[in-house]
């Protein structure tokens, strides 16, 4: 099994490094010769359990820059690393998120806006940023109701992100129809017949859990309830002992790290000590894996299983396996994070999107991201559909051993 380490990597992305990512100062012109500087900020939570997760995702997209020697055809690309969390929190903010969108906004040089890595944080900049017309590439986003309103979306989405009807928002990673369905196969193959599950009530964590609802009922998986928890309650003894009472042998949360994803299964564990236990994405990173991080005990983490939409090195293409290589040489770190591949890909793309627009002109931008097709890319060869959505469908199922994600093997799920 491949395992992966979210430790070793270079810290960096803070706001004092300003002074060597700064903005953009001259102003592009349009047509085939056009040039100039344009800024690719990046909106990613920098502090608390995700920042391991999210450094090496900056370590990747620094590293795409360095080996485009800072350029996107004509143009040469600053870049600028921002944080959308707080010390306080411990994770992602509106209002944080929001000053980042608005800064980007604002720049009449800015060339592209990578992030955000929380769906709910997404949520909040794309109006933003759709509104002003800036290019937008998460590299994490699994939240289905972004770009579309196929099951799992909430009323209203995805209409209410684009105010101005102008989208501007694309994804390299699955969405939750595909993860959902993912996770209930991975518990149906693993035998599960009564599943508890609990979701954190963001657009992330909800939407997830309607995915699994159903992909759990097309495989005739029985879900006993599906609960929103509260994110700050001091333990949830009560809800484990409600998925006790109901003859639960598996547990599936849905939600991120942040909202108190430790205890809850600490809890679920004690009340259901022989229940197989899964998680999403939103928890694969070492703040939940690592006891030394605040991660889950090791006895708890050895029942954990975790989807994510990163695969075991030799299951890439050439050019992802290369990926690898030139990161362990950039950073001395041969098992990066399981998302620092992404972090690489969404600036590849964008100084790719940047040279095929001519202008580097914003809506020329835009239009070239969503005219993405067959891209030959670290990740796989992919094209980017009317939505906004990657066509990219597998996920990486990992277990957790001495506090790493370690690989164990792909799923395939149906779209």
């Amino acid at each position: 099994m491949f395992a992966i380490s979210a430790f070793g990597v270079a810290a960096c992305g803070d706001d004092d490094e300003a002074a060597d990512t700064g903005g953009a100062t001259t102003t592009a012109t349009t047509g085939e010769a056009a040039g100039g500087e344009l800024t690719i900020y990046s909106s990613l939570p920098l502090q608390g359990a995700s920042r391991p997760q999210t450094t090496a995702m900056v370590n990747g997209i620094r590293l795409a820059l360095k080996e485009a020697d800072n350029k996107a055809g004509n143009f040469t690309i600053k870049y600028q690393s921002l944080d959308d969390s707080t010390a306080q929190a411990g994770s992602w903010t509106p209002e944080a998120t929001s000053q980042n969108a608005r800064r980007a906004a604002q720049d009449e040089n800015v060339g592209a806006y990578i992030g955000e890595f929380n769906s709910g944080a997404s949520a909040v900049s794309i109006p933003i940023l759709s509104e002003a017309k800036v290019p937008q590439i998460s590299p994490a986003n699994t939240a289905v109701g972004l770009t579309s309103d196929e099951p799992g979306a909430e009323k209203g989405e995805p209409e209410k992100y684009y105010p101005t009807g102008f989208r501007n928002y694309v994804r390299i990673v699955p969405k939750d129809t595909i993860q959902g369905s993912a996770l209930a196969t991975v518990m149906k193959e693993d035998g599960c017949t009564k599943v508890a599950m609990a979701n954190d009530r963001e657009v992330y964590g909800a939407g997830l859990s309607r995915n699994i609802e159903m992909s759990a009922e097309d495989q005739d998986l029985r879900i006993l309830f599906n609960d929103g928890i509260d994110p700050k309650a001091a333990n949830y003894r009560s809800l484990a002992s409600r998925a006790k009472s109901q003859g639960a042998d598996c547990f599936v949360y849905s939600g991120i790290t942040a909202n108190n994803a430790v205890q809850l299964f600490k809890d679920f564990e004690a009340a259901l000590p022989n229940a197989k236990l899964y998680g999403p994405d939103g928890v694969a990173e070492s703040g939940f894996a690592d006891p030394k991080e605040g991660g889950v005990p090791a006895s708890v983490g050895e029942k954990i299983k975790v989807t994510v939409a990163t695969l075991d090195p030799a299951s890439y293409p050439p050019e992802g396996r290369q990926f690898f290589e030139q990161f362990e040489q950039e950073y001395g770190e041969p098992n990066p994070d399981p998302y620092a591949i992404y972090g690489y890909e969404a600036m590849r793309l964008a100084l790719d999107a940047i040279e095929r627009s001519q202008t580097g002109e914003k809506e020329d931008v835009v239009k070239a991201l969503f005219a993405t097709e067959e891209r030959s890319s670290v990740l796989g060869t992919y094209s980017i559909d009317d939505n906004g959505d990657t066509t990219l469908t597998d996920y990486g199922v990992y277990s957790i051993d001495g506090g790493e994600l370690e690989f164990e093997k792909t799923v395939k799920a149906a779209t």
